[in-house]
């Protein structure tokens, strides 16, 4: 039976920062990284969510264990290696999120396709995945093969989310994203991340190309300016634009993520987890699902770190607002 979305990748430990008169003067300990911030995500708005990922035998893969448990997210396909946790310690840098990992060998780089079991294919209903999970150790290899099995079974959802300063080889990342794009149905965009792809074009026309690539539906987020999403319908380009909400920001990040988990969850509530569903999802359906998006995201930018609502939060939020 497939009533799970699956998120894959990389759980790890973000450091947030805490300041004083303008200086960082330490940190705080969340768990992070981006597929377990979407997995989080849905279980607080309701859906069924499962986490396919390794854990460090340290203090730390302890604590996350002890955290996809609390947020009811399944961890039986989440297994222990013999390896430490990715650290992440964020900082700001003229108002925007900078990050610093320490991963190298860490255990969520280390799964493999062999480690992936059968039961995620016969129970996915959608799979999300993508950011530093795709550029590390042998679980981008175990990524692609998860979703290049499941395409035309189940929804897959790419976040691409890149982290220049991780990138050793551009070259073979860029192989990787190819190929995750293509395998993907539904693609959430930054203008960062259109920035790294294509340097100096214009981020409508960067995600235009990438339908062309493969998914249904790009959606490239643009920050309080809102989401342009694209989508392949009777062989046309139907292009949206959802205006964003006006919040008091307090952090942006885990945003991203945010929005992902709520567009998925306002999809699956509307029985579109098929390439086949989301393509021919009514246009105003499809436009009140990307605004759920939207104020899920918005909802956590007004709290420091990645902390998305509940869905009590969310219809609040939307009954209050224009």
């Amino acid at each position: 039976m497939r009533n799970l979305l699956v998120c894959l990748g990389e759980i790890l430990i973000d450091f947030l920062p805490l300041e004083s008169h303008g200086e960082l003067t330490g940190f705080t300990l969340h768990p992070g990284g981006g597929p377990f911030n979407v997995a989080v995500g849905l279980a607080r708005l309701g859906q069924p969510t499962a986490f396919v990922g390794k854990l460090g035998a340290d203090v730390f893969g302890r604590r996350l264990r002890r955290a996809v448990r609390a947020e009811g997210i399944d961890d039986t396909w989440l297994t222990d290696a013999p390896a430490p946790t990715t650290l992440a310690f964020v900082s700001h840098e003229d108002g925007e999120p900078v990050f610093t990992f320490y991963g190298a060998g860490a255990a969520d780089t280390l799964l493999t396709p062999a480690d992936l079991p059968p039961a995620l294919f016969e129970r996915a209903a959608g799979l999300h995945f993508g950011g530093i999970s795709l550029l590390r150790g042998s679980t981008p290899a175990a990524a692609l093969a998860a979703a290049e099995r499941l395409r035309g079974q189940a929804l897959v959802s790419l976040d691409i989310n890149v982290r220049p300063r991780l990138i050793d080889d551009p070259g073979a990342y860029r192989l990787t994203l190819a190929r995750a794009i293509a395998a993907c149905d539904l693609l959430k965009l930054s203008a960062a991340d259109c920035a790294w792809l294509a340097p100096g074009e214009d981020p409508v026309q960067v995600a235009s190309a990438r339908l062309a690539d493969g998914p249904a539906l790009v959606a490239l987020t643009r920050g309080g300016a809102g989401v342009t999403v694209l989508r392949q319908r009777d062989g046309q380009v139907e292009t949206l634009h959802i205006p964003g909400f006006s919040v008091a920001v307090a952090d942006t990040v885990g945003a991203g993520d945010s929005f992902s988990a709520g567009l998925l969850a306002a999809l699956a509530e509307r029985a579109a987890l098929t390439r086949e569903a989301l393509a021919a999802l009514p246009v105003e359906e499809l436009t009140a699902a990307l605004r759920f998006a939207a104020a899920v995201a918005a909802l956590t930018c007004t709290r420091p770190g990645a902390d998305p609502p509940r869905r009590s939060e969310v219809a609040a939020f939307l009954a209050a607002s224009p």
